[in-house]
């Protein structure tokens, strides 16, 4: 299964994580593609305020990792851009932050391929005019799942 939808502006792009969230409060692991600037880290944002997270999101680009624990769910926010080899992963026990209920928001997997397990949805962001073009694609059933309660939330 799979969504595409188009974003204008940064408040745009919060609000579809906020509206995101509703489909991702059983957990799941999720990879956001794209390139610099294209706003990953402020598509957290919205799915981490959509889940009662008020406080500041910022880009875990130096700590690799940062973890918000919520009411009823552990997320962890990672961003894998700075890893040179996915080994380094192995080493600071990143297979432990993959737990059922979690849910763990990753930029830049495809640096840490080999280490982290399949993503259930990977959500991709490209560029068009001023704008972003959003694609949300299911790679498991939990992705499934998921995007089966998006697209009803999306279309009520």
């Amino acid at each position: 299964m799979r969504i595409e939808k188009e974003v204008f502006g940064e408040e745009a792009m919060v609000n579809l994580g906020e509206v995101l969230s509703s489909a991702l409060k059983m957990g799941g692991v999720v990879h956001l593609d794209g390139d610099l600037g294209m706003g990953k880290t402020t598509l957290v944002r919205g799915v981490l305020r959509g889940l009662g997270y008020q406080g500041p999101v910022k880009s875990p680009t130096y700590t690799i990792v940062e973890p918000y624990e919520l009411p009823n769910l552990d997320a962890y926010h990672f961003d894998l851009y700075r890893v040179g080899d996915a080994e380094e992963l192995e080493f600071m026990g990143i297979r432990d932050y993959f737990t059922d209920g979690a849910l763990c928001l990753i930029e830049w997997a495809e640096m840490g391929r080999g280490a982290l397990p399949a993503a259930d949805l990977v959500i991709s962001l490209a560029l068009i005019r001023q704008g972003r073009n959003v694609v949300l694609e299911a790679q498991t059933v939990k992705g499934e799942e998921a995007l089966t309660i998006l697209r009803k939330v999306i279309t009520s």
